[in-house]
């Protein structure tokens, strides 16, 4: 189960709406199994079907994580027109065992859906999510 502050899933889905109708993606960096910070990244594809982090902000973030002593807790990114389920490009680039997948769906712009996996050796995994209360923005 991933239990995540309220203000990290609002977070996600408004870096989903700004960025739409383009996907968007970020990190979720933490320690022991708590985040600590909600990394935004740029979509370098500027695509609705896909999504590549921008490798300069992907550097710096690894950086800024390993020596703050966390570890990347989830990786999140959003599907504009399609469900919160991993594609199999999702699925097919899916390097990080250990961390959570989130992903934010904008098929109903109105009720954003997000979702929670795991994606190991090509298998998804639904996890819960659980939104605690929390404040209002990362």
């Amino acid at each position: 189960m991933l239990r995540l502050p309220k203000q990290y899933v609002d977070g996600m889905v408004k870096h989903a709406q700004e960025d739409d109708p383009d996907e968007c993606c970020g990190i979720i960096a933490g320690r022991n199994g708590r985040p600590t910070k909600l990394y935004r990244m740029t979509n370098v594809e500027h695509s609705p079907y896909r999504y590549s982090m921008d490798p300069k902000e992907l550097f710096k973030t690894y950086r800024e994580i390993e020596d703050s002593g966390w570890e990347v807790m989830a990786i999140y990114h959003s599907h504009t027109h399609t469900e919160a389920y991993p594609s199999a490009t999702d699925v097919r680039l899916a390097s990080w065992p250990e961390a959570f997948y989130i992903l934010v769906s904008l098929m109903n712009k109105e009720s954003p859906a997000v979702r929670s996996y795991r994606i190991v050796d090509g298998k998804i995994i639904p996890e819960s999510l659980e939104v605690a209360p929390g404040e209002t923005s990362p």
